[in-house]
């Protein structure tokens, strides 16, 4: 897949504003939430967002395809990890310098 197919797939995928919110909750929660509390992750999501789990799982699915997040699960508990590599090109797509600005 080509670089310019891949911010396609991640800025699809961001551009629905439940997902989006969703996704800038998981880019914002802190390593400890991941690690100390699964439960409270995700119920934690959920209710600061006023998402249902069903939502919550259609749009995490989708944030997965878009190798935006990958999720794990542990027993009864689902884990969201950032997928830092589709952060760093998403990054480096607004990441112009001066010169090459058009005015």
């Amino acid at each position: 897949m080509t670089r310019e197919e891949k911010l396609v797939k991640i800025f699809r995928a961001l551009g629905h504003p439940n997902r989006f919110k969703l996704f800038a909750a998981i880019v914002r929660a802190p390593s400890s939430a991941l690690k100390d509390d699964h439960s409270c992750f995700v119920t934690g999501i959920m209710s600061r967002l006023k998402i249902g789990a069903p939502t919550v799982s259609h749009h995490l699915k989708e944030l997965v395809n878009a190798d935006l997040v990958s999720t794990s699960r542990d027993g009864k508990f689902l884990t969201c990890k950032v997928n830092q590599r589709a952060l760093e090109l998403a990054g480096a797509f607004f990441d112009i310098d001066e010169g090459e600005s058009s005015t």
